[in-house]
């Protein structure tokens, strides 16, 4: 986890001193300062459910200013274990490759914990793996040649849901306000958009 930090802290073009602090902080070394991870779950418009990772000094402040955004955008923060159950641990790659190179692909990474191969609609192919395989998938992928569009250890919705356009409206809006609160990392749904 550590590792994959700092590539996108290194991708975001982040100062290298910037990262070390981070680092310390997130290590305990600074006096006085320490962070827990904590994950929140609730359902917002439409019976959508969100995971949210956050990384928090202040767990009070965190969950009130969670609580808040889903009250404020017709969800309801939910218990531990409420959502998490619709959620698989997962990474993710795109590659902009062309569809024939699904077998070759599939082949070079099933031993690496690959578990899906599938072609987009427009061009490129989309990988799933077990979260654990991300840094083996990734350097297999890199030392084949292949250009890696986008990756990242996430979430993934185990059946997305179809929403209205007015439950979308919200969801989106309440995406939004979760995404910019200071202490949340990342924001999952199994909204289908």
């Amino acid at each position: 986890r550590l590792r994959l930090a700092i590539e996108k802290a290194k991708e975001a073009n982040l100062p290298k001193d910037k990262v070390k602090d981070a680092i310390n902080r997130g290590c305990g070394l600074v006096e006085g300062v320490t962070y827990d991870e904590m994950t929140y779950e609730g359902y917002g418009a439409g019976g959508v459910a969100f995971l949210i990772n956050c990384l928090t000094d202040n767990r009070s402040r965190t969950v009130a200013e969670i609580r808040h955004a889903f009250n404020k955008h017709k969800g309801n923060l939910g218990a531990e274990g409420s959502v998490s159950y619709l959620f698989d641990h997962c990474c993710q790659f795109f590659l902009n490759e062309s569809k024939d190179k699904e077998e070759e692909l599939l082949e070079l990474l099933i031993e690496k914990g690959i578990s899906e191969v599938k072609p987009l609609q427009d061009i490129g192919i989309e990988l799933v793996g077990e979260a654990d395989a991300y840094t083996d998938i990734k350097e297999t992928l890199l030392i084949n040649g292949y250009k890696i569009e986008f990756s990242e250890v996430v979430m993934l919705a185990k059946v997305p849901i179809a929403v209205t356009a007015e439950d979308l409206a919200n969801i989106e809006k309440l995406k939004i306000v979760l995404e910019s609160l200071d202490d949340v990392q990342n924001v999952f749904t199994n909204a289908d958009i």
